[in-house]
């Protein structure tokens, strides 16, 4: 395996730089009112895709306070998953999804989310991004890396790598990351894309790793 170049310098900087409050919504502090386990994770996530965090936690509160297990989900009425999740985006076919899934899971697992990878992608609207996330922040295994659009965006923009695709960037940097930053390389990059290395207008001046960064591709800067 070949270590990324400044690697060291840039996961201390970060870690250190970022501002804690804006977390990725798995490890915000109102996330911590809700029974965190691997079926909470799955569903949050499932809620996420495509929706602002502070909308994903909100509706995530209002449905998993009272509905934290497969069992509990299937005893109440679609449309009422729809009220409790909405605004997020795509809800009408969100709640359908969570229906399925905790059905799926009382059926064929036992009404427990599978402490497996592979078994996790079996499951309905379930991708990799959405299986390493319940991996490491539900069973709270090492060695996988969620890749959502931060981790797949900000290695190429700064030169880590050159891939096209999410699951690209994660067969990548598997190769190239040291196994000790796994775990953490989440958290701390959905942070820097959000605070300082947004998608379209990065706010380069305010980098603390800019004289790392290679800066492909980019043309505008704040």
């Amino acid at each position: 395996m070949s270590n990324i170049k400044h690697i060291d310098k840039i996961i201390t900087i970060l870690s250190k730089e970022l501002n804690e409050n804006r977390n990725p919504i798995l490890s915000r502090k109102k996330w911590k009112d809700i029974n965190r386990t691997p079926y909470t994770t799955l569903i949050s996530c499932i809620l996420s895709l495509r929706t602002k965090d502070e909308v994903t936690e909100e509706a995530s509160i209002r449905l998993l306070n009272k509905h934290d297990t497969p069992q509990k989900i299937i005893k109440i009425p679609e449309n009422k998953i729809r009220e409790l999740i909405y605004p997020v985006g795509f809800y009408k076919t969100k709640s359908r999804r969570i229906k399925e899934i905790s059905k799926t899971l009382i059926e064929k697992y036992n009404g427990s989310v599978p402490n497996d990878f592979n078994e996790l992608l079996k499951l309905k609207g379930v991708g990799r991004k959405t299986a390493n996330i319940v991996m490491v922040y539900g069973f709270n295994k090492k060695y996988y890396l969620p890749i959502d659009t931060h981790c797949h965006r900000i290695p190429n923009r700064i030169g880590w790598i050159k891939t096209k695709k999410p699951e690209e960037t994660e067969k990548e940097l598997i190769k190239t990351m040291p196994k000790k930053y796994w775990n953490d390389f989440n958290k701390i990059f959905v942070k820097f894309g959000q605070i300082i290395c947004s998608p379209v207008s990065p706010f380069c001046t305010k980098c603390p790793i800019e004289k790392y960064c290679k800066k492909i591709n980019v043309k505008t800067h704040r």
